[in-house]
């Protein structure tokens, strides 16, 4: 199940802490690194927008069944962390105690572990480049049905707008510089607006910063505890390029990742669904040589599983990319669409420039209304730098309610419904609190720590304070038949 996400730079906090952080103030503080401010916030954001107290799922879910998956791809780089690290010597300076361990890229979530949710359940960092966000989701969703998790915090956070960076990518002839976009363009000015261009004429991507989170849990506790159900993951796909020639060119790992994602559907669905009822966030990001390889992927795919015109969405045109959260862009543009009923169009673009594939495609600016019960499913594409790719299978609302009237019943539905209206009054309020400035951040630095004398040990589990269900150590022999 997936509960409500956002995608934030602005950060409040409740009260003033050690780090810095004061209510309905912009980052960055003097203390972390603007990346892992970022980050606080929106798995703080995420986490209250659920609707259910935290204290609630800690009564309902053992210790070591929680779960935090996030990491950025390229670690925090400015003066805080990694980057200050590198500039000290040439600075005369020595780097800080803090500045090689919060540089880390899985630092994102260990932050999440310590200061949001206070979690001693499982955690890691998985990093795939620009599919980071998938990465980590595949994590939880592999360990929610192999039954280990219950419930996990998912995202991703980056900050790559500094000097260096910016550089480096400019160097690589990634990004839309102002001469490049004026000549395509014919013009004297600029139109920044238009920087982002996905498969049309263009020129390279903008970056931009974020950090996107999502709750997820297993069916039964979304039901139990009467959670807002906005998607349900019906799988992630990751495959690699296999030998190459360039380390950040294409490979074949896309097709395989989107063939799967595309099978799984329609083993789920039916094959009328996939066809008829479908669409995909393509990974899009501007340049000139994605625009070619990942449109044949998308239209070689949409020949095979016999759609005629599958329509592309492609945000980055209007956010640009957030390299490690960027597919989590993907996945909240396509909850909006369920939610307010459009596709959004590729807005900064013409039409498809004419090296693209796009015979089977629907490739526009125009935004498409729908009404979101005939939209079954959404595929999110994501490619990265060293052959890492995935693409997710995000299943409807109304769909996955089907699914689950099927599995646990109409009654256990029933209860949900009545369960819900608390907890969606509660979403709403917070939702409100936010967009009006006065939410407060989740940031618990140095609070309800816990050490080996407040736990409650025996041969058979591990009581932890605040939780209501113990630590099983009832551990089966893994080698047994």
């Amino acid at each position: 199940m997936l509960i409500p996400d956002k995608r934030t730079s602005k950060v409040t906090s409740a009260g003033q802490t050690p780090s810095g952080f004061e209510p309905g103030k912009l980052y960055p503080s003097r203390n972390h690194p603007r990346g892992l401010q970022l980050n606080v916030y929106g798995a703080s954001d995420a986490v209250q927008s659920v609707g259910i107290p935290w204290e609630q799922f800690k009564k309902h879910v053992r210790p070591d069944e929680f779960a935090a998956y996030s990491g950025s791809a390229m670690g925090q780089l400015d003066s805080y962390s990694n980057g200050g690290m590198m500039q000290a010597p040439m600075m005369g300076r020595r780097p800080t105690a803090k500045q090689a361990a919060l540089g880390l890229p899985e630092m994102p979530v260990d932050f999440v572990n310590a200061y949001v949710i206070g979690s001693v359940g499982q955690t890691a960092g998985v990093i795939g480049a620009c599919a980071t966000f998938l990465y980590n989701l595949k994590a939880a969703v592999d360990e929610i049905r192999a039954g280990r998790c219950r419930v996990a915090v998912v995202g991703g956070a980056e900050a790559p707008i500094v000097p260096e960076v910016l550089e480096a990518y400019r160097t690589m002839g990634a990004l839309a510089e102002d001469d490049a976009l004026m000549a395509l363009d014919g013009a004297n000015a600029v139109d920044n607006r238009r920087a982002c261009r996905p498969f049309a004429e263009n020129c390279g991507f903008t970056l931009a910063e974020a950090a996107v989170y999502v709750v997820v849990t297993d069916d039964a506790l979304a039901l139990e505890l009467g959670a807002d159900i906005h998607a349900a993951v019906g799988d992630v796909f990751v495959n690699a390029d296999g030998y190459k020639k360039s380390i950040p060119g294409p490979g074949i790992g896309n097709y395989v990742t989107l063939a799967k994602a595309m099978a799984c559907a329609r083993a789920i669905l039916g094959e009328d669904a996939v066809r008829h009822r479908s669409y995909v966030h393509a990974h899009g990001t501007g340049t000139p040589q994605n625009r070619v390889t990942e449109s044949h992927i998308l239209n070689e795919m949409a020949k095979v599983f016999g759609i005629d015109r599958w329509t592309v969405a492609a945000v980055k045109a209007y956010i640009g990319h957030t390299l490690a959260p960027a597919s989590g862009d993907q996945t909240s543009s396509a909850l909006g669409t369920w939610r307010y009923g459009w596709i959004p169009g590729i807005a900064t673009i013409d039409g498809p420039a004419s090296d693209v594939h796009h015979s089977n495609l629907r490739i526009a600016p125009e935004h498409v209304e729908i009404d979101p019960a005939t939209l079954d499913v959404a595929f999110i594409n994501s490619k990265g730098f060293g052959g890492n790719n995935a693409t997710g299978v995000i299943l409807s609302p109304h769909v996955t309610r089907e699914l689950l009237s099927t599995k646990h019943g109409k009654q256990a539905m029933r209860r949900h419904a009545q369960r819900n209206d608390a907890v969606h009054g509660r979403a709403l309020d917070y939702d409100a609190a936010a967009t009006r400035g006065d939410a407060k951040t989740i940031y618990q630095y140095g609070q309800g720590v816990l050490d080996g004398d407040d736990l409650h040990m025996s041969p058979d589990e591990i009581r932890v304070p605040g939780y209501d269900q113990p630590i099983s150590l009832a551990i089966g022999n893994p080698f047994s038949t």
